[in-house]
This record gives structure tokens, sequence and C-alpha cells, in this order.
């Protein structure tokens, strides 16, 4: 098959031919219709997160089951199925007391490079190619754990599910399990990329008001704005602080930090009020920190809490979410973006680093 293939961290994806093994036992083999393209994977490219290398990135897709392995129960050639990078195993402490985002068989995927026996199914000359996350789906196929899967209906485009299985579950589960009830509530989201924009989503299904974002690209902000902002503040002209204390005097109850800047995440916590949380959602190089004022800490009573994957429980929340587009109440299809063949993939890359608006969206089988 056809697959982005990373060679050293820091230098373009080049477009190979992958050898992919069948599936094994509890393993699928996934035709990949769409791929989403997330900042994370921007991150591993650039080698600010670490990975074995080589390695097919790309987590973030949807496709069609194209076989099964021994023991694979759940699923069936021909069905559709969304991707996930967090599998659930179900025996973990994490997934047995409903938090599977924290599922410790995920650990064996990102430090081995393989699958959750923590082999691969990837090679090239004979040279062993590895998994990113267990996905891979910068490829026209790729093998996955039957865990790491999510039946997608009939009726919701394959780039919607590709994008839900990341973004927006990272997004809105972000206000719907971290947040929470939060209606008449203020809420500041820095960062209006994909994650951020799912954030505003989840905002207006809860009903916080104001709902303030904070970017530095016009166009991200005037997105913002249609998928149901109150406010927008471009950080490139005003004082962050000083525009969000005009628009909630005494401070906003809720901050989510979709970006992952040490800078952006003191500015979100200066703006609480008191007793406010910030919700940091962002990912940034191995080793970033920031800080946080002690005593305001304290005698304020602020919280700082992270987020991972939309703190989700995926085979609940997934199917929710697509129950929730199909309704006309989640409008995900202003999120795509830019769509790209294989071959333009280090467009699509180009594109998110310069403030494309919209998730940018790779069809592995569309022509150049």
């Amino acid at each position: 098959m056809r697959a982005a293939l990373l060679k050293r961290f820091g230098t373009p994806l080049v477009i190979s031919d992958i050898e992919l093994d069948e599936p094994h036992a509890e393993e699928v083999l996934v035709r990949v219709e769409a791929a989403g393209v997330c900042h994370s994977d921007q991150h591993y490219l650039a080698g600010d997160l670490r990975c074995p290398l080589p390695v097919v990135p790309g987590h973030e897709g949807a496709g069609v089951v194209e076989a099964v392995g021994p023991g694979v129960t759940r699923f069936s050639p021909g069905d559709r199925v969304g991707l996930m990078w967090r599998p659930r195993c179900g025996q973990c402490r994490y997934c047995l007391v409903g938090r599977p985002a924290l599922c410790e068989a995920a650990g064996i995927q990102a430090s081995s490079g393989g699958l959750l026996d923590g082999t691969t199914r990837l090679h090239s000359g004979g040279e062993r190619v590895h998994h990113l996350l267990g996905v891979s789906c910068f490829a026209e196929y790729c093998v996955v754990s039957e865990r790491a899967l999510v039946p997608v209906p009939a009726e919701v485009p394959f780039e919607i599910a590709a994008i839900a299985g990341c973004a927006v579950v990272t997004g809105v589960g972000a206000v719907l399990n971290v947040v929470g009830r939060c209606a008449g509530d203020g809420i500041v989201i820095f960062g209006a990329g994909g994650v951020g924009l799912s954030s505003v989503l989840g905002a207006v299904l809860e009903g916080a008001n104001p709902i303030v974002v904070v970017d530095v690209v016009p166009e991200r902000l005037e997105m913002a704005a249609k998928l149901g902002a109150t406010h927008t503040v471009d950080a490139s002209r005003e004082d962050v602080a000083e525009a969000l204390r005009a628009i909630r005097p005494g401070g906003m109850e809720w901050a989510i930090e979709a970006i992952g800047r040490p800078a952006t995440l003191e500015t979100a916590i200066d703006v609480l009020r008191p007793g406010g949380t910030l919700v940091a959602v962002g990912l940034g190089a191995v080793g970033t920190t920031f800080e946080v004022p002690l005593n305001v800490l304290v005698q304020r009573e602020k919280r700082v809490v992270g987020s991972l994957y939309g703190s989700a429980n995926p085979l609940i929340d997934l199917p929710r979410l697509f129950d929730l587009y199909l309704a006309g109440r989640l409008p995900l299809d202003a999120l795509i973006g830019r769509r790209y063949p294989l071959d333009h993939i280090n467009e699509a890359f180009a594109d998110l680093t310069h403030g494309s608006v919209g998730r940018g969206i790779v069809l592995p089988w569309e022509s150049q």
C-alpha cells in the first residue's frame, strides 16, 4: 500500500510503498477513507513529541473494515468505523472506573510503536516500520486493534467520523465531561483550531455565556463567531487579559487552553475569577512547563486540571456526538477545511502551521 513515512524528525513525509501484514488476533484491517490533519501529528513530525522511527503518522481517521483477524466479534467486513488512538482494554483500573481515556494499554502502543502486543504490522524493504498511537492512518490501509474502533452510522460522512475521533471528542468532551453544567457561566477558549472550535460547540450545547475565543488568525476567529462564540479576541492586536476583563468583569468561570503554550496557560489562569478552573487540553514539547502563582492558587481557590481525549468514554460519547450531528445540534461540517490527496500531505501540514481554517482532511484514495 501507499503510506506517508516519517524517517527523521524535522524532515518532510515521504510517500512510500509499505508492506502491511494481515490482522492478528483481535485486530482489524481498515481501508482508510479520510484522515484528519492534527497538531499532535505536527508535534511528532517536528520531534517535539517522540516516537520510534520510521513511523507512519496519522491518528484521526475513518474507513471501512476490509478483513478481521481471529477472535474479532464486534466488527465484520463492510462495517463503517472510526479510528480511536486511545484503545479501551476494559481491564485496567482506569477502564474499570470509567476513565478509558487513561487506559494503560495506550502506553504500550505509544512506547513500542506497535499495536497492543507491542509488535508492528508495517514493513518496508525488510525494515520494521512503526505505528503512531496504534493507528497510522496516513495510508491507504491500516491494521488496528478491535478495541480502537467505534461503529459509524451510514448517514455520517467519513470526514465527519474522522475528526469526531480526535478533535471533536477532545474539544466537545472537555466541555461536556470536565466543565459540565455551565449554563450562564463565562468560558474563554484559547485557540481556534479543530479542538478549540469543537470546544465552542460544546460550550454552546451547555449554554455557557459569554463564550470568548482567543486566537491570532482573523479567519479562525470569524469561524468561531459563526459557530456560536459571543466574543472574539485577536491576541495579535489586543491585550488579552484587558479585553477579557472588559467582557466579563470579575473574571471567567472557565478557561480551556487548546494550544499548549506556557504564556497562554498563564494568561488563562490570570483571567479566571476566584474559584475558576483552567482546563488544559493542548500538548506541547516534552518537558514544557508553566508558572502558577502559588498565593493566587490558594487564596483565590483557582484550579488547573488536564483533559486528555476530552476525558471521554469514546464508545459512549462518540455515538452521542454522531446523534447530535445527525439531529442538527452539532454543525461539524463547518469544521472541515481543505481536502488533500495523500501525495500533498506535506502541503497540508504547511497550511496547518500557517493558520489554516478548519480541519485539513487527507483522502488517501483521491488522485493528485
